[in-house]
């Protein structure tokens, strides 16, 4: 058995239970070693029935005294098998759903042990779905409690690992002996054995701290290597140091913010330049991205090149074709627009156009990085709501020119904690500073019939008054699954009371969504009941209020997005949170909502109640995940692992040197195909 054989090797792993694993992302004996628990539980200690109490997790075992099947549990729509377990100082129940097939393997007299959380149900304790075995094969001590897919158990995994554990010794060092010594580290197989089996707490910290900082190790070098392939380069597409955008700006209909200023200042340093600009705008919804990445195109049209901006969604793309193609056709600029819903014949004339170099701006989405579209002389690339994408997406894309200029936009706030790890192969740029005139928009929370209530008679003022209101679901349809008001309940209900009520989700095909969009834009339609397909890029300067249905199923990063639809006016907008059931969770994202506007604040607060997994999932990012580093709690792993990082590539920028061999295989595992390394 070797580190890189299959896991179908293993004793028990079929092609079946293969399938399962792969969903864990594990294909090689390697893998499995790499996939730590999540968590512990304390099983030491067999506890007496007597002993057991309500909602505290506990080892027992005991003999099945009785076994009844085939009663029918309404709630969960299932037949029960329950156990009475007895042990010398009394008994308890033990029940099952859809189990009645245990029946055939436990007989009365079994004596059997039970891991679960014991509660009271009506006079007597129970314990719901806890895992069992014989209790002379029942294993005792700090148990290792991994990730799971359906079809595999944590028995399994346990067998498994101490199958596997001889190999601990194998895997390789990423580190060199300084670095291990430089950070007080422990060895790599004391680490993998003391992840997987502690012992006790203190060798758990030192395993692992060395496993975090391995993550970290690997990533960062992957990260800084990928912006030093950009910054090796000789040269990049140069724009002409002309100053021909300050014109451009001074005709602009409004004074940029002296935060955007900063910015351009920023853009145009990189884009005159010998090295390629690689640079992300960060901004708050409303903050004024747009206007940045009109001068930059302005700038490469007039510089000779073409320019080109990919959007997530065809009503964004849209709506930044429209108004660019109206500023840009006042200065003799041809501007284009490609999406995958477009006719065959308008796409040939758009592809002729991007070759022969009569159109100098493109605004489209995906269907920009397709293989058939090919521009004369592509200079800068831009990508709007950057989180939609991945870093592979953006390098297709910047590929379709020669050594092109790159700028990225989000309006999703990244904590200043980890924008320098999220983008670390990219230059950063904040525009911390709205435009003036921005009235906040107040928000409140809502419970109960009555207070939703009342917010749709506030919603009813508001139409009299000649505004329009947004209401956000988070299903299309109902669902059993989920206990949530959906999109098609709540319009039934709306277009019964309020006349120009319709509705839009992701589900609609694009031709109807754009339609009904160009009704809410035009004044038409007074409610938009909507999915969130609307929480980006939708700008209706009339509409004034947004009520959030279920506001406890989204996350504070999406509150904001949404809320930010409106308030784009001159008129007092209005959000309203309406919180279902009683959520500890729920309650202080909607007091953060309340108090502040400021989106780097939110997306700090949302960091600290979920973590940075949940609220960006790495994939968006093109990031790799991490299997047991925690960008917030491990903060001062990362920030010892990037200082070792940088070193390390100042002195061996290609981790050519045959110690740093076995780190430059872990970097390329990790990243895959998500960043072309020149490593």
């Amino acid at each position: 058995m070797e580190l890189q054989d299959k896991i179908t090797t293993l004793k028990g792993v079929g092609p079946k239970k293969a399938e399962a694993f792969a969903r864990l992302g594990v294909d090689t004996v390697e893998d499995l070693i790499f996939t730590f628990p999540r968590i512990y539980e304390n099983r030491k200690q067999i506890v007496p029935i007597a002993d057991l109490r309500e909602g505290e997790d506990a080892l027992f075992e005991g003999e099945v005294s009785l076994i009844t099947t085939g009663g029918f549990y309404r709630k969960r729509g299932s037949r029960v098998l329950k156990m009475l377990i007895t042990d010398d100082t009394g008994s308890i129940e033990v029940v099952f759903f859809n189990a009645a097939y245990l029946a055939k393997t436990i007989h009365m007299g079994d004596r059997l042990a039970f891991y679960g959380k014991p509660s009271f149900n009506r006079d007597h304790l129970q314990v719901i779905h806890p895992e069992f075995e014989k209790a002379e094969t029942v294993q005792t001590g700090i148990l290792p409690i991994y990730p799971l897919t359906s079809g595999i158990t944590q028995r399994e995994m346990r067998r498994l690992q101490k199958l596997i554990s001889p190999l601990y010794g194998e895997v390789e060092s990423i580190l060199s002996d300084e670095t291990v010594k430089r950070n007080n580290l422990c060895g790599m197989e004391y680490a993998i054995k003391n992840v997987h089996f502690p012992e006790e707490r203190q060798s758990y910290n030192e395993a692992k701290y060395r496993l975090v900082f391995d993550e970290f190790m690997t990533l960062e070098t992957g990260l800084m290597a990928s912006k030093m392939r950009e910054d090796d380069y000789e040269k990049g597409t140069r724009f002409e140091d002309d100053g021909c955008e300050n014109a451009f700006i001074e005709a602009l209909p409004y004074s940029l913010t002296n935060a955007q200023r900063r910015c351009v200042k920023e853009i145009m340093a990189d884009l005159t330049s010998e090295r390629p600009m690689n640079r992300l705008i960060q901004g708050d919804v409303g903050s004024g991205k747009t206007a940045l990445a009109q001068i930059a195109m302005y700038k490469a049209v007039r510089s000779g090149y073409q320019a080109v901006m990919m959007a997530p969604t065809e009503i964004l793309a849209r709506q930044h074709y429209e108004g660019l193609k109206s500023d840009f056709a006042a200065y003799g600029i041809n501007t284009g627009f490609l999406s995958g819903s477009m006719k065959a014949s308008e796409k040939r004339q758009v592809l002729q156009g991007l070759e022969d170099g009569t159109i100098q701006v493109l605004i489209g989405t995906h269907a920009v990085i397709q293989p058939e579209v090919e521009f004369r002389n592509l200079g800068l690339v831009i990508t709007d709501e950057q989180h939609r994408f991945g870093v592979s997406q953006r390098i297709k894309l910047k590929d379709k020119g020669d050594r092109a200029n790159v700028l990225v936009m989000t309006a999703t706030p990244i904590p200043r904690t980890l924008a320098v790890v999220l983008y670390g192969d990219m230059d950063v740029s904040v525009i911390d500073e709205m435009p003036p005139g921005r009235v906040p928009v107040i928000t409140k929370r809502a419970s109960g019939a009555a207070e939703r209530e009342r917010c749709y008679e506030f919603v009813e003022r508001q139409i009299r008054e000649g505004h329009q209101i947004y209401v956000v679901t988070p299903l299309i349809d109902e669902s059993e699954a989920m206990d949530a008001r959906s999109a098609k309940q709540v319009y039934e209900e709306l277009s019964k009371r309020f006349r120009r009520t319709e509705m839009i989700h992701g589900g609609m095909k694009q031709a109807e969504k754009d339609e009904i969009m160009a009704g809410f834009s035009a004044g038409e339609i007074d409610v938009l009941v909507a999915t969130v397909v609307i929480e980006v890029g939708i700008n209706v300067p009339n509409a004034t209020v947004m009520v959030i249905e279920n506001a406890e199923r989204f996350g504070l990063a999406q509150l904001h997005q949404l809320r930010g639809r409106v308030g784009r006016g001159k008129a007092q907008s209005y959000c309203f949170l309406i919180i279902e059931g009683q959520s500890e969770l729920a309650e202080k994202r909607g007091e953060i909502m309340e108090k502040s506007s400021d989106g780097f604040y939110i997306a700090e607060e949302d960091l600290k109640l979920r973590g940075p997994g949940e609220i960006f999932g790495t994939r968006q990012h093109g990031l790799p995940d991490m299997r047991i580093a925690d960008m917030v709690k491990h903060m001062n792993v990362l920030n010892a692992a990037r200082d070792e990082a940088k070193a390390l590539l100042e002195e061996d920028p290609h981790l050519l040197r045959p110690e740093n061999q076995p780190l430059k295989r872990r970097v390329t595992k990790l990243f895959g195909e998500d960043l072309s390394l020149n490593l």
